[in-house]
């Protein structure tokens, strides 16, 4: 079964084959996307600043090309030592921060099992619209991801200062980009 908790931008999509991933027992998380420009726009803007720079001076997130990359830690629960390291924010019970706090992807990605399990194939109305609502936000934090490390590549051609200014900086710009687009996503919440 999928599900789809609506939320604009913020969306979250659900899927029961999740508890039992057919990839493993760290499922997703054994190989995290990043923190992406419009990722760091979107947690900056739900007030997650001080929590990023926490987590930068932690360890747990360091700079990247694209934006932040996730610490990966040791994974015992690996298949065989199929994936021997996981997301350092995963825990037993699954993702230990808050929606809020994750990349985008981590709240509305599917793989193509859990879309077919949903019934996506035998037209199911919530699978369609989860993978209406997934495609949507796959264009948009793509296209945000790529304008708005453009604007950081401009201003700062040696690389940002990773500082609460430039943070906020980047949540500003995110917020303008989610205006513009908003008649793409109104749909979704």
């Amino acid at each position: 079964m999928i599900r789809v908790e609506r939320a604009g931008v913020e969306a979250r999509l659900h899927s029961t084959l999740c508890a039992e991933c057919p990839h493993g027992p760290t499922g997703c998380c054994a190989s995290p996307p990043g923190v992406d420009w419009a990722d760091i726009g979107r947690i900056v803007s739900r007030g997650g600043a001080q929590w990023l720079l926490g987590e930068i001076a932690a360890g747990n997130l360091r700079p990247g090309p694209r934006g932040l990359l996730l610490r990966r830690v040791p994974n015992p629960g690996a298949n065989a030592g199929v994936w021997p390291t996981k997301c350092v924010y995963h825990g037993t019970q699954g993702c230990t921060i808050p929606p809020d706090r994750r990349a985008a992807t981590c709240n509305y990605y599917l793989c193509e099992e859990a879309f077919l399990a949903g019934g996506e194939n035998q037209g199911d109305p919530a699978a369609r619209e989860a993978r209406a609502a997934h495609d949507t936000l796959v264009r948009l934090y793509g296209q945000w991801d790529l304008e708005l490390q453009a604007a950081v590549e401009a201003r700062w051609p040696a690389g940002p200062p990773w500082d609460e200014p430039f943070l906020a900086w980047v949540g500003e710009a995110w917020r303008r980009l989610v205006a513009r687009d908003r008649a793409v996503w109104q749909a979704l919440g």
